[in-house]
């Protein structure tokens, strides 16, 4: 994926995440239930993904790793898009 990718997820982030802290201070890397946010603000996060990427996530994909970090989305993401 792009760099224009992270940057989208970063915008949902932004938007969607409750984080406690600013997006832009964090790593792609960084722990984002660490830095606040919360199992029901994960849940927005990941229909605001469906959307913008156009994919739907499988049960399977639904678990806290999957959303723990701006890498494990993309990773995601990455892997939805290629079907």
């Amino acid at each position: 994926m792009s760099v224009d990718s992270t940057k989208r997820i970063r915008r949902i982030l932004e938007v969607q995440g409750r984080l406690g802290k600013e997006v832009a201070t964090l790593t792609d890397s960084s722990n984002l239930f660490n830095a606040g946010m919360s199992s029901h603000a994960a849940v927005n996060v990941m229909l605001a993904l469906e959307g913008e990427f156009g994919i739907e996530f499988p049960d399977n994909m639904l678990k806290r790793s999957v959303f723990e970090s701006i890498t494990a989305m993309r990773t995601a993401v990455e892997a939805l898009t290629r079907k």
